[in-house]
């Protein structure tokens, strides 16, 4: 079975031949899979694609002409695919559901306290000989409410962890939070999430329903200096409004993992470059912000874990297999 692995680091191969075998031959292509690159997945049985990839209709009809029946996302999320094309195309989607909730929770709260306690700029103070303390003045955790927008394995561990800082903990999910009662949550409405909580922390898949969620109406709910963190997905948020509310100092503090228009700039260096995002320029010149590349995930067990299930996708597709971690397709009613 020929497979071609689109944007794949270094990182990507060293993982993905560790857990090679006689069953797959994989063929690795740095480019991200989209329309200008499809032609190298010519001869393929399969490709995988990762969280940046344009798996759209134009896309999809090119590796369905190629006889490709199946893609293999190396991530849990699937805003990138058109469903509704695959399922036309006759083509699979399988997907690594849950590749580290750990590592992403950790960093979620690495950012908080990062820019809670301005690690980032007492680290280079010191390397310049400044000892001086003005402008790194922080707070307490303790006592503090967040909300934790998403009450998948990612939002719970973070807000179990933070339990442990002796914070307040209102949770926000369109269903029923079954354990939020057990383990001290509170589940409430996203309007109340708003109006009390000192940090929101974005945990929920980009839908139709959640694109720009936290967009000017949203924003002019929370209280002022709210902290907002975002490892989930970059289109949960309405850069041009949190520029907007940065500049009027209601928005206090933002930790971004993930940002709307990464797919041109995250994992590449452009050190080098003059970077076009007028929008992402903008948010770097605030002090309150701190952006990080998409690592939350990047752990060696997560690294491991995407390796070891996308291989076992791709074999189980070989052999007719139940697909245990298809993406099904819905269409709207």
């Amino acid at each position: 079975m020929k497979v071609a692995i689109f944007s794949t680091k270094p990182y990507d191969k060293e993982t993905l031949h560790s857990y090679d075998n006689d069953e797959v031959d994989l063929s690795y292509f740095e480019v991200p899979l989209n329309i200008a690159t499809v032609h190298y997945a010519q001869g393929s049985d399969a490709v995988s694609a990762f969280v940046n990839d344009e798996l759209d209709e134009a896309t999809i009809e090119k590796l369905a002409e190629y006889n490709i029946k199946l893609i293999a996302l190396r991530c849990a999320g699937f805003n990138n695919v058109d469903l509704a094309a695959a399922a036309k195309f006759g083509i699979r989607i399988v997907r690594v559901p849950a590749y580290s909730p750990y590592a992403v929770a950790e960093h979620t709260i690495g950012l908080m306290l990062a820019l809670n306690r301005k690690l980032y700029k007492a680290y280079n103070r010191v390397r310049e000989g400044n000892f001086a303390l003005n402008g790194l003045l922080g707070f307490d955790m303790h006592g503090k409410t967040v909300g934790i927008i998403g009450a998948g394995r990612i939002g719970f561990l973070v807000a179990e962890r933070l339990k442990v800082f002796g914070c307040e903990i209102l949770i926000y999910d369109p269903y029923l939070c079954k354990n939020c009662d057990e383990l001290g949550f509170k589940q409430v409405s996203l309007e109340q999430l708003y109006a009390e909580s000192h940090i929101i922390s974005l945990h929920c898949p980009l839908t139709d329903q959640t694109k720009n969620m936290i967009n000017d109406n949203a924003l002019n709910q929370m209280r002022a200096n709210v902290m907002i963190i975002n490892t989930g997905r970059g289109g949960l948020i309405d850069t041009k409004a949190l520029i907007k509310s940065l500049k009027s100092r209601k928005v206090g503090y933002v930790g971004l993992d993930v940002y709307e228009e990464e797919g041109a700039l995250f994992f590449e260096d452009h050190s080098n470059d003059i970077i076009m995002d007028d929008k992402f320029e903008r948010l770097l010149t605030f002090p309150n912000v701190l952006v990080t590349g998409h690592q939350a995930y990047f752990t060696h067990e997560a690294l491991e874990h995407i390796a070891e299930t996308t291989i076992q996708n791709l074999i189980a597709f070989k052999y007719q297999r139940p697909l245990t971690n298809e993406v099904p397709y819905q269409p709207a009613s």
